[in-house]
């Protein structure tokens, strides 16, 4: 092997994260994302922390959105086992609970106290149209590195099966799943 063909020296791998990062990574995530977590997990999972390439995100939050559950919950017990087994599931969850869990509690007794005044109407629809911003930026980025054909087609069809025909969503992702399975499959030989 030559100098051009040698892979870098330079390249280090991260060590995986202990189960107190795992904990405060998540709990900071759950504190600073409420509402719109999935794009700020890409963020710190991916891009800050390291802990996983790109590639390995989108295998695991496709794994993560056929399950039941939340899909960020899903997420971090998926993170949380790939590097600490049960133990560092359990802390990415709890992590990652614990913050907009008490949030959500208090912000529940002040909206029962508050809930006809226009202005928190306002406040909330505000809220959404954020929320939404989130996820179509999301969408972007994980869409990025489907350089397959079969991968877009999928993506697209799922779009438009789900958003514009309004087609249930389980029997939708078993069916579109299926195709990309036996796609991929087809297509690797």
């Amino acid at each position: 092997m030559d100098a051009a063909t040698a892979p870098p020296t330079d390249v280090t791998i991260p060590e995986p994260p202990t189960i107190g990062e795992l904990f405060t990574g998540f709990l900071h995530l759950g504190l600073i994302g409420f509402g719109g977590v999935l794009p700020m997990a890409r963020r710190m999972v991916v891009e800050k922390r390291r802990w996983l390439t790109p590639a390995e995100f989108i295998d695991l939050l496709g794994l993560c959105q056929f399950l039941p559950g939340g899909n960020i919950i899903n997420l971090s017990v998926a993170i949380g086992l790939h590097f600490r087994g049960v133990a560092g599931a359990v802390a990415a969850l709890v992590g990652l609970l614990a913050a907009p869990s008490a949030i959500v509690i208090l912000l529940g007794v002040i909206y029962e106290r508050l809930k006809d005044d226009p202005r928190v109407e306002h406040l909330f629809a505000g809220l959404a149209a954020a929320a939404a911003g989130l996820l179509v930026a999301m969408a972007i980025k994980i869409a990025l590195p489907l350089r397959r054909p079969v991968g877009i087609v999928i993506a697209v069809s799922c779009f438009v099966a789900i958003a514009i025909l309004r087609l249930p969503l389980l029997p939708t992702m078993v069916v579109l799943a299926s195709l990309s399975m036996l796609a991929t499959w087809k297509f690797q030989k």
